[in-house]
């Protein structure tokens, strides 16, 4: 079994930014602003409208989600809370733990979701049913969202 989930390790965290009258200028250093180490970049983009993403939880990688344009809706389960976050800023990013619930909604027009993961790409890594997540976390009250 893992360790139980706790949604309270979810954070938002802001990025540092350089202003400046031609533009603004965002930046990310691996264990500087996020907890963990890069290895894999990847981004959502012209997600239909009324579309969702995610839908599944970790074993083991750790995220970092950045609204880079636009803004859509993350919501995070760990099982007994619930939380949303409404991300639409390119300067601050949620952090997400291994083992949490994830849906990501309401894309806006023109919307790009930067994740950054603690670890490759690995289809074993991902609980597609929340049943499952549930069954590996011995947590009886995890919900369905």
């Amino acid at each position: 079994m893992f360790n139980a989930p706790q949604i309270s390790k979810c954070k938002l965290i802001y990025l540092p930014k350089v202003e400046n009258v031609k533009g603004n200028l965002t930046f990310i250093e691996e264990n500087e602003h996020i907890p963990f180490p890069i290895k894999r970049v990847y981004y959502l983009y012209d997600v239909p409208g009324g579309e969702s993403r995610g839908g599944h939880a970790h074993k083991t990688l750790e995220q970092f989600i950045i609204a880079a344009n636009g803004s859509f809706d993350v919501i995070l389960d760990d099982g007994n809370n619930k939380e949303s976050y409404h991300m639409n800023r390119s300067y601050y990013g949620l952090y997400i733990p291994k083992m949490i619930w994830r849906e990501l909604e309401n894309f806006s027009s023109g919307s790009v979701c930067l994740v950054l993961a603690s670890e490759l790409y690995d289809e074993d890594d991902y609980i597609r049913d929340q049943s499952n997540c549930k069954q590996l976390n011995g947590d009886q009250n995890f919900l369905s969202i």
